[in-house]
């Protein structure tokens, strides 16, 4: 027998809470409609991609004395993309929704992701498989996977699959770009008249699948717990070693969440924001100057020890940077036709050949970036055809920058303390953990809500529990419309539907708290250890959410 940590005994049984409207089951809830909906942009464009799916009403859910038991229904489930704490959360809550709602109900687990329903790979979850993954992190249950819905012969084979297993209803649970694969899919079933519905349900640790009805996507608060107990950790040693500057990257590609949330727990020296940078159109010089303030007027204090948080996509916002990668990725499209390339003998012979195919102003500024650095870029490509930017050492090539700065001063006289540096790279830490009591409840309850959407024969929407700064019984629970939060971008050269990312808004109050305070946590050390993740205790302890979310609501 499969031996567990006495944490993993003590999860297993632990009770997630749930939205007061659902905690009488499926069968006695009512349903309320909302306004029509467009999406967040490019309405007409999308109107047209999705036309039978379009333009649908928000719903809530509230709850009657009345019961209503429809027949017996399978149900697919998928997870899909990188794993997120509480998934198994969601599942669970799936289970036990249909389950009450009616015994004969089934849900299948399609296996390593979306290519289980396309390949026909499942198993049947029971029971006894559901209870051994309660409250634990990880996507393990039955795996994940990057595979894109979205090509005619994909839907065509995940019909037959649901046909051959009765199944009537499919939940993916994903982020931005799979929730996109679960609206198409949707559509496409809508549109043969198969009888099968979607659902999504809101997964990103990046925090950047968000709006108003869904106010955080699931895993960010276990995430940045864990990254902030991580970071807090290394301020301590910092303050007690008082030598060394932490160049600390945090997860987060396409918005910097996860480093803001990071920083207003435990207020680091520098937090370098994405999208700041792109909004003040700061060059790559400018970034390092920021640093290099902070390095130079805290060794003033006899201070040769700091923190800088570093957002994981911060270079494909640098103006320069984020023109150069554009106009690479272009090159390396066409780079196998390319003869004198792939008969290149040296990686410098390749970076050569490849500044000589950039515009003049991009070949200058891959010229300047450091061998390391050129090598990353080339690597290979993310599924939209783009830079994988998760493989490039950013907080190197800023400690690099940084260190050649402060050489260059101390000959002029202008700098005379001492720089000795560390890189991290916080990002598979947090993906897997222990759910918090949040995400625990939040992932439980997503997860039971997405049954009652299909229980009342919903498709194209995703699973919406909103008021999650108030205690779980009044948080309120339904769905929007998936085409409500698309727009179109330019992917591999074509323009094409996809769920927009919620960035960081820097004339937002999270943002701004973060700059009212900048220059005391540079200059002070005003450092806060957050500690591990508690699951017992006081619920002001055990049960707070992200400083993030709080902020928004407040």
């Amino acid at each position: 027998m499969k031996e567990l940590s006495p944490l993993q005994k003590e999860r297993l049984n632990y009770n997630p809470k749930l939205p007061a409207c659902l905690q009488g089951g499926v069968n006695k809830l009512v349903i309320t409609e909302g306004e029509k909906t467009q999406s967040v942009a490019n309405q007409k464009e999308i109107s047209e991609l999705f036309k039978n799916s379009y333009g649908m009403p928000t719903v809530t859910f509230s709850t009657s004395d009345n019961e209503d038991v429809k027949p017996a229904k399978n149900i697919g489930v998928i997870l899909s993309g990188g794993q997120a704490p509480g998934g198994h959360n969601v599942i669970a809550g799936l289970y036990d929704a249909l389950k009450q709602a009616n015994p004969e109900n089934k849900l299948y687990g399609f296996l390593g992701g979306p290519s289980g329903i396309i390949d026909g790979k499942y198993i049947e979850l029971t029971d006894e498989i559901i209870n051994a993954y309660r409250n634990t992190g990880g996507f393990d249950i039955i795996g994940s996977g990057r595979t894109k819905l979205e090509t005619e012969d994909q839907f065509k084979k995940a019909w037959n699959v649901c046909q051959n297993l009765n199944i009537t209803g499919i939940v993916i649970i994903g982020g931005d770009d799979s929730n996109t694969n679960a609206a198409l899919l949707a559509e496409w079933f809508l549109e043969k008249k198969a009888g099968i519905q979607v659902i999504g349900c809101p997964k990103t640790i990046d925090g950047d699948l968000k709006n108003e009805q869904i106010e955080i996507s699931f895993g960010f608060d276990t995430a940045t717990k864990t990254y902030a107990e991580l970071v807090g950790n290394i301020q301590r040693d910092a303050n007690s070693a008082k030598k060394y500057w932490h160049f600390i990257k945090l997860m987060g590609r396409s918005a910097s969440h996860v480093a803001l949330e990071v920083a207003l727990q435990t207020h680091p020296n520098v937090t370098l924001i994405s999208e700041e940078v792109e909004a003040k159109q700061m060059s790559l010089a400018d970034v390092v100057t920021t640093i290099t303030k902070a390095v130079v007027n805290r060794s003033e204090m006899g201070k040769n020890f700091g923190i800088v948080l570093v957002p994981e996509g911060l270079i494909e916002f640098i103006p320069e940077i984020k023109s150069m990668i554009s106009n690479l990725n272009d090159v390396l499209a066409l780079i196998e036709d390319d003869a004198d390339y792939m008969n290149a003998q040296t990686e410098v012979e390749k970076y050569e050949i490849i500044k000589n195919r950039l515009e003049p102003q991009n070949a200058e500024v891959y010229s300047s970036l450091p061998n390391m650095i050129k090598s990353q870029l080339l690597m290979d490509r993310d599924p939209h055809g783009n830079v994988q930017v998760s493989r490039i050492d950013t907080e190197k090539l800023l400690i690099a920058m940084v260190r050649e700065r402060l050489t260059k001063m101390k000959e002029e006289g202008r700098y005379n303390g001492k720089f000795s540096d560390l890189a991290h790279f916080f990002g598979y830490e947090g993906r897997c953990a222990f759910p918090s009591n949040f995400d625990a409840d939040y992932c439980y309850s997503l997860g039971f809500n997405a049954f009652a959407l299909m229980n009342f024969g919903l498709t194209g929407y995703i699973s919406s529990v909103r008021n999650l700064t108030a205690p779980a019984k009044d948080w309120v629970a339904g769905g929007i419309p998936l085409t409500m939060m698309m727009n179109m971008e330019k992917r591999h050269g074509e323009f094409k539907p996809v769920i927009k990312k919620a960035l960081v808004e820097i004339d937002g109050p999270v943002f701004k708290y973060l700059q009212d305070h900048r220059e005391e946590w540079a200059m002070e050390d005003c450092y806060l250890f957050p500690g591990a993740i508690q699951y017992f205790g006081p619920s002001e302890v055990a049960d707070i959410t992200t400083r993030t979310l709080q902020l928004e609501k407040n």
